[in-house]
């Protein structure tokens, strides 16, 4: 590790994305011919539809990394986020929404074409979320956007597997990889979907390889997709050496980490009613990162893990309604 002290806790690039949300049937569903459960890119033209086609809707600033910033920012956490919106109405939105939850966000606009990023989620009375994603101007973040010194003063980089897709973003996270790295920072890297996996996955195996991830974020349906392997113990046993930290989420069924041989499952916190299950990984992720950068155990990094997630899928959106870290303290006391 460097022998400099971090000046901030976490510092994340991801898709700046605005979600729309609205309630939907299974019918609905069916209708639209919707991929439920799953996340869909769309363009310019599907977007417009689909807006057309939702009902009464709710805007809250989203997007997996800046989800998970919103998380640990709320834990007490320090946070930077870097992340490309365009000059227009929902550009404002996020960057207010980041700024007020005490995450830095410095990323210049760019114009307003295209448009800054959006994900029209239809939620289902099951609480599972239908993601239609429109990638606007999130995918095309430069290089030339990353403050390699702020890289460098964080304690970990956290990276969303959703970016990896567009050509000048990766560029840009591999980039923001070589700097975190020759800092002695840590990496960290949250697969995302299975989807990314199918275009990519060979990036990340050789990112793997190399040594040049240290956390690894993924679900049980990516852990499988990433090692072709469908036996869960199978999969993990086979990942596991070659990741120095690596976590995987199991829904209901809870988590498991394993870290310098160690391998701790923890039970999913118990959930009056699942309203929505969007933002679930990324607070999981929020949690377990809170709990690294603090030098926590393993244990208990997955266990506040596992209240985040509880907490946002309690209610509608992919960002904490609640004061976390009182949540927290009075769930660990």
């Amino acid at each position: 590790m460097s022998a400099v002290p971090a000046s901030i806790d976490v510092i994340a690039i991801g898709n700046a994305i605005v979600d729309v949300m609205a309630p939907a049937s299974e019918d609905d569903i069916a209708r639209l011919g919707l991929a439920k459960g799953g996340m869909t890119l769309i363009d310019t033209d599907q977007a417009h539809a689909l807006y057309q086609a939702m009902g009464p809707a709710r805007e809250i600033s989203g997007g997996s990394a800046a989800n998970t910033l919103a998380g640990l920012a709320a834990l007490g956490a320090k946070c930077a986020f870097i992340g490309q919106v365009a000059d227009d109405q929902l550009g404002e939105v996020f960057a207010h929404d980041i700024r007020a939850g005490g995450i830095d966000f410095a990323t210049p606009a760019r114009g307003n074409d295209p448009a800054t990023a959006r994900c029209l989620i239809f939620v289902t009375p099951d609480g599972q979320r239908t993601m239609n994603t429109y990638l606007g101007a999130s995918q095309y973040l430069p290089a030339a956007a990353l403050d390699e010194a702020t890289i460098a003063s964080a304690s970990a980089l956290y990276l969303e597997g959703y970016l990896w897709d567009p050509e000048e973003p990766r560029r840009a996270m591999r980039r923001a990889i070589a700097a975190a790295r020759s800092a002695g920072r840590q990496v960290a890297f949250t697969l995302s979907d299975a989807f990314v996996i199918a275009r990519h996955g060979d990036d990340f195996r050789a990112l793997i390889d190399q040594g040049e991830i240290d956390i690894l974020f993924a679900n049980e349906h990516e852990l499988a997709a990433l090692t072709g392997i469908d036996d869960f113990e199978a999969a993990l046993a086979q990942l596991s050496p070659k990741v120095p930290t690596l976590v995987v989420t199991r829904s209901e069924n809870g988590a498991h980490a394993v870290s310098g041989g160690e391998h701790v499952h923890v039970l999913a916190e118990p959930v009056a009613q699942v309203v929505d299950t969007t933002g679930a990984g990324d607070l999981f992720a929020a949690g377990f990162l809170f709990g690294h950068v603090r030098g926590r155990s393993l244990a208990e990094c997955l266990r506040l893990g596992a209240i985040c997630a509880a907490e946002v899928i309690s209610h509608y959106g992919a960002r904490p309604e609640t004061d976390l870290a009182a949540l927290v303290a009075a769930k660990l006391a």
